[in-house]
């Protein structure tokens, strides 16, 4: 089954460095945002069950999007990739319902053990 997968970061040579990083023959249907809102029109649209989230953002950032994620009861597994390591920061994402927290730069092999670990990997 195809994994509806979005990834949201406003740099996008940080959104090709993830998409680089799924795990190989993972069957999934990649979908890009550069905002906030761009990714929650994306999610109720389902493009977004698995979400790759950033949190510094333009428009609205990674820590709105969980908030209405949550707010909106929205079908969606959020793994938060971002550089702000403060442990505030990860404390408040998890608080907030994501998954997990990877810091930046991207290492893909915590990538896939975070994906299995979740059982959201299907290859």
């Amino acid at each position: 089954m195809t994994v509806p997968l979005l990834v949201v970061d406003d740099s996008s040579f940080a959104r090709k460095q993830v998409i680089r990083a799924l795990p190989k023959g993972w069957d999934v249907e990649v979908s890009q945002a550069s905002n906030g809102e761009q990714a929650l029109e994306l999610i109720k649209a389902g493009k977004g069950d698995v979400v790759l989230l950033d949190l510094t953002m333009p428009v609205m950032d990674g820590f709105a999007v969980l908030e209405e994620i949550k707010a909106r009861d929205l079908p969606a597994v959020v793994i938060v990739i971002s550089g702000d390591i403060q442990p505030e920061a990860e404390a408040r994402v998890m608080k907030l319902g994501a998954l997990a927290f990877i810091k930046k730069p991207l290492d893909s092999e915590q990538l896939h053990q975070v994906l299995s670990d979740f059982g959201i990997l299907s290859v």
